[in-house]
């Protein structure tokens, strides 16, 4: 029996394409191996969000092929740059072709070579449609949309994935009520951009989340990330739903830059006051809400002026997690035709981001320190010990718990990354 084992890099949305390829192939007959080693074939299911995830595909794709594997490239890479991909694979498909990963096994079985890498005009298949593979563990990725609405001039990530197409709420419930009937206790919605799902189908995000938590059962959700200019236009139906004891207490909102006119050549449509006006809300309603935001650096055009603005911003604003990208150009993209800042400044200012960050994050976390909070448990941490998830998603890391556990911890240490807690046990009020 040929084995093959699925590699999936980036986004939890790629997980999820990941999961959908390893349940075709088993149900084709396909043995899934439990590492690269042990397989004939390995398919890398890659990402190409930034030029050096980009340089760690091409690597480790060679690596594998250098090897002896014989390997079939899938995911964001053969959109955005397929000349990065090496002329050895045995395959190779766009994120809008996975459905066709039995088909490119059989193909290099024979010596052949599939390539299909359809855009979304052309191929768009309801991924909701197509079986997942389940696996143990306490969290099960739900894709509700794939595609988005916005133009962003350095993106390349919307040439693979295309202009938004939300998946019936009906069937997002479907997958929702399946996963926690198999003992999943973690729902993750996932999507480019969740803040504008439905737009295209008359509904959205709002409506979608009051329609899981109203299952019953004993589960959380977790939402992720949504951009600004969508926000704005549903934002109190946001907040409302948010509120609800299932949905955790986690806003994944990118500002990108503190800055209106850096803002603007990057495409993003919306101001530095909108960002804060929608933090204001949350934070009004939600006080114990966890604020993660994305900030690029060194984008063209960036002024010092323009780089204070955004440090002045993350003073203000104080995020509980601050995603740090030094910005590079990627291949196709409007901003790649700009004059870039020198590499040294772009370094420099990302040290200083980074420092910030760190530091707010650990004022932010010393504060839970002494405090009793709800967590459910994953499972063993990769930091060692047994980790969890307060109900604001912070990760801690216990002394013990059973993965699915959903009780109180008592919050013992704290650094600018995670916690550390003492498990007191389950069904204990906080």
């Amino acid at each position: 029996m040929v084995r093959v084992y699925v590699e999936t890099y980036g986004c939890t949305r790629n997980r999820a394409d990941g999961e959908i390829m390893e349940a075709l192939l088993a149900s084709a007959g396909y043995e899934l191996a439990e590492n690269p080693e042990t397989a004939e074939y390995v398919v890398v299911n890659t990402c190409a969000v930034k030029d050096p995830t980009e340089k760690h595909m091409r690597a480790r794709i060679k690596e594998l092929l250098d090897s002896g594997k014989r390997v079939i490239v899938t995911g964001c890479l053969p959109h955005v740059n397929p000349d990065a991909i090496d002329p050895r694979v045995s395959g190779i498909l766009g994120v809008k072709s996975i459905d066709r990963i039995v088909e490119a096994v059989s193909a290099a079985e024979s010596g052949e070579k599939l390539v299909s890498v359809e855009g979304w005009r052309e191929r768009n298949p309801d991924k909701l449609e197509l079986p997942r593979l389940w696996k143990s563990g306490v969290a099960f990725v739900v894709p509700i949309s794939e595609g988005c609405l916005n133009a962003c001039t350095y993106c390349a990530t919307r040439f693979a994935r295309g202009v938004l197409k939300s998946y019936k709420p009906e069937l997002v419930v479907k997958w929702v009520k399946e996963a926690l009937s198999r003992g999943y206790k973690e729902i993750q919605l996932s999507s480019e951009d969740t803040g504008c799902y439905g737009f295209d189908i008359g509904t959205n995000l709002a409506e979608l989340i009051d329609e899981i938590t109203a299952i019953e059962g004993e589960f959380r959700v977790r939402i992720g990330m949504m951009n600004p200019n969508h926000v704005l236009k549903f934002l109190d139906e946001l907040v409302n739903v948010y509120q609800g004891e299932k949905v955790y207490k986690f806003l994944h909102l990118p500002v990108q830059s503190g800055d209106d006119e850096v803002l603007k050549r990057m495409g993003r449509t919306y101001t530095v006051e909108e960002f804060e006006e929608i933090v204001r809300a949350f934070r009004k309603r939600i006080p114990e809400l966890n604020l993660n935001t994305d900030v690029i650096v060194g984008f063209p055009g960036e002024s010092e002026e323009a780089f204070g603005n955004t440090v002045d911003l993350i003073e203000r604003v104080r995020p509980d997690k601050i995603n740090v990208s030094r910005y590079s150009p990627r291949p196709g993209t409007v901003a790649a035709r700009w004059k870039g800042l020198p590499g040294w400044k772009v370094k420099e200012r990302s040290r200083e981001l980074h420092r910030l960050r760190l530091r707010i994050a650990y004022e932010i976390n010393r504060d839970y320190v002494g405090r009793t909070v709800e967590v459910l448990v994953h499972g063993p941490g990769k930091k060692g010990g047994v980790e969890g998830r307060t109900s604001n998603y912070k990760e801690v890391i216990l002394d013990g718990g059973e993965a699915g556990d959903l009780g109180a911890v008592s919050i013992t240490w704290a650094g600018s990354t995670y916690l550390k807690g003492t498990f007191l046990g389950r069904d204990i009020v906080t």
